[in-house]
């Protein structure tokens, strides 16, 4: 008896269980392309602050680094002529938004030079071109996978709350001081917790 009960119920509750554990994080770019095009479809680009009449120069490219596909970003940043940026971003919709209520954070899979960068996030309502929702993070010679929450983003030169609903564009940059970028991308999800 106390087996067919067990039964009954694991056939009700389970399935449920399960439902909540399961689910999934939402693969951005895992670089199985090969290209400069992501799992969402839309495609990597370098940007510098030559678009703002700095001098700052950089490259992007298709890379394999220790054993991993990846995108690699150079460059030579340089903060004359009031610059200071290299950086590869993408849009995460061809359309409007994206919307990301249904997630923690950014999950990304990184190897680099010892240097300091920036994860970028761009809404819907960010005007300025220096306007973003930013996190910072030290990329090693060795592959890591660094998870950033959304909960714990700090806006930079806007004083709107960061819309989580309304994400544009995701963007991975060397900023802010005289050096030289070397930055590779394996990967970048936005994962539930």
């Amino acid at each position: 008896m106390k087996k067919s009960f067990a039964r009954l119920i694991s056939l009700f509750i389970i399935p449920g269980v399960l439902n909540t554990v399961s689910a999934s994080d939402l693969i951005i770019d895992d670089r199985s392309s090969n290209t400069y095009r992501s799992n969402l479809g839309t495609e990597w680009r370098l940007v510098t602050d030559q678009v703002m009449g700095g001098e700052s120069e950089g490259e992007l490219t298709l890379d394999t680094y220790k054993n991993r596909n990846c995108l690699r970003m150079r460059g030579n940043v340089t903060t004359e002529n009031n610059g200071g940026f290299v950086q590869i971003a993408l849009s995460l919709s061809e359309d409007d938004v994206f919307d990301a209520t249904d997630y923690t954070g950014i999950e990304i899979e990184v190897a680099g030079n010892n240097e300091n960068y920036n994860i970028h996030v761009r809404t819907a309502g960010l005007w300025f071109p220096w306007q973003s929702y930013r996190f910072n993070f030290e990329a090693t010679t060795d592959w890591q996978t660094l998870r950033f929450p959304f909960d714990e983003i700090k806006p930079y030169k806007t004083s709107k709350r960061f819309p989580q609903h309304k994400l544009k564009r995701i963007g991975l940059v060397g900023i802010g001081r005289d050096f030289q970028a070397d930055l590779c991308v394996a990967s970048v999800k936005l994962y539930r917790e």
